[in-house]
């Protein structure tokens, strides 16, 4: 991994979020890492293409991209990320899901959605998800730029006042991020956006990684996907973001244990080892 800039401004990035509802990281990623990123792909790819319109039927999308190399673990536990996610999120949040998204030739433009309004909490409200979206390459108007509404993440439900409800008016109000290879457009889980058409002969490469509260459920059930011998090989801050940690006061418990003894060389569960003979 390139190493991370000693001039990343936290705080500066979530005032930005506080007001518009998103912010752009310049240089998230170098060269390097943009290299590694695609040999680490490459293999992966020509698995899973959208079934719906919401995915993408020209989409290919690889998930739980986290536990599948140490480039997308160690760019998903990112130390800037985990600072910045940390001053909207509570501690020890989780990752919700974590996948690369190939946008083909031809894709059309998503729904206009927010990527926490699965979470049935009346809005306004704060944000109970933070996503990131990672540009592998260029992100063009023409090639399907994620597309976003500043200030949206701050409107109630539709109908609220304040808030636009003509859909024509609403998708005027949408700016396409058209952002360098290696940037990391993050946001509130509230914002309004959606992924663009490409009209381009050329797929667009980016990836998404998107935290939620410890109390959430994440959209990924990591706990099932990634095998516990892969979660041990694994750095601690990203063993926390896949639920092996306490939530205060007690939320993540393994039979009143701490979840990080599961991962211990021969760990048992209770439910087994007490088992009345």
């Amino acid at each position: 991994m390139d190493k991370p800039t000693n001039r990343f401004d936290a705080d500066a990035h979530a005032t930005r979020m506080r007001d518009q509802g998103f912010t752009v990281i310049e240089n998230f990623l170098g060269a390097q890492s943009i290299a590694a990123f695609r040999e680490a792909l490459q293999p992966l790819l020509e698995t899973h293409h959208g079934r719906n319109d919401f995915e993408g039927f020209k989409t290919e999308r690889v998930y739980t991209l986290v536990a599948r190399a140490k480039v997308f673990e160690d760019i998903a536990a990112d130390p800037r990320i985990l600072a910045l996610v940390g001053r909207f999120l509570q501690p020890n949040f989780l990752l919700s899901a974590s996948h690369s998204i190939s946008l083909n030739p031809g894709e059309t433009a998503q729904d206009i959605h927010s990527d926490d309004g699965f979470y049935r909490q009346p809005r306004p409200r704060p944000p109970i998800g933070i996503s990131l979206i990672g540009a592998i390459d260029d992100f063009t108007k023409a090639n399907g730029a994620t597309e976003l509404i500043p200030g949206s993440h701050l409107w109630g439900e539709p109908g609220a006042p304040g808030r636009p409800n003509d859909m024509a008016e609403i998708e005027d109000l949408l700016v396409p991020m058209e952002v360098p290879a290696g940037s990391a457009l993050v946001f509130a889980g509230t914002l309004l956006h959606r992924g663009g058409a490409n009209v381009t002969d050329r797929p667009r490469m980016a990836f998404t990684n998107q935290y939620c509260e410890p109390w959430a459920r994440p959209q990924e059930n990591f706990w099932l996907s990634v095998p516990k011998a892969r979660v041990r090989e694994m750095s601690r801050p990203a063993q926390i973001l896949l639920g092996y940690e306490i939530a205060p006061p007690f939320l993540g418990m393994v039979t009143a244990s701490h979840p990080r003894k599961a991962l211990e060389p021969g760990w048992i569960p209770p439910i087994v080892a007490q088992r009345p003979k």
